[in-house]
């Protein structure tokens, strides 16, 4: 099932090996390898998820403050289009992760989503770009980054807003 609206059609063609490696390039800062924030080492593998996807650790910094989620990486173009389709929770320590191969301007849609989800649009220097806050369960209306964008973070509606993450703030999750 589609899960992606864009105004022309985009290949989601990514191998699981690519995924890691574009973590590796936009989330690493010269020479810090696996550098902490906080208590989180952004890329520290935490094994499958129940619904088989890979997951790292993902760390957001906002004033001053991390967050760390564990993070599913929606690698493959078939673990894009299901995202967290038919998926009735999410906690508030979970994320998903859209690693793509290049920059681009990206929009989602929540068609078959049943929670509502903030989708954050990450830079390839890490840094947000926007974010979509609260967006509505089962919508087909896109939602768009405002410039090129290297991934999207998922995170449970209105975190976003009550944890103060937003523009500039920092997101890290090196590779898997």
């Amino acid at each position: 099932m589609e899960r992606r609206a864009t105004n022309k059609p985009i290949s989601f063609c990514l191998a699981l090996a690519s995924a890691a490696l574009f973590g590796l390039t936009a989330c690493s800062t010269a020479g810090s390898g696996s550098a902490k924030m906080g208590d989180c080492v952004p890329g520290k593998s935490l094994g499958s998820s129940p619904a088989g996807l890979s997951q790292v650790e993902l760390c957001v910094a906002s004033k001053g403050k991390v967050y760390k989620f564990t993070a599913e990486i929606a690698a493959t173009s078939q673990q894009q289009a299901q995202g967290m389709m038919f998926r009735s929770e999410m906690a508030d320590n979970t994320a998903m992760i859209f690693p793509f191969e290049s920059e681009r301007i990206a929009s989602f849609w929540m068609k078959n989503t049943q929670i509502p989800l903030d989708i954050i649009f990450i830079r390839s220097d890490g840094k947000i770009e926007n974010v979509a806050e609260n967006t509505p369960p089962f919508s087909e209306e896109s939602v768009f980054s405002s410039a090129p964008v290297a991934a999207v973070v998922e995170i449970r509606g209105g975190l976003a807003s009550e944890r103060g993450v937003g523009p500039g703030d920092l997101v890290r999750w090196e590779g898997n």
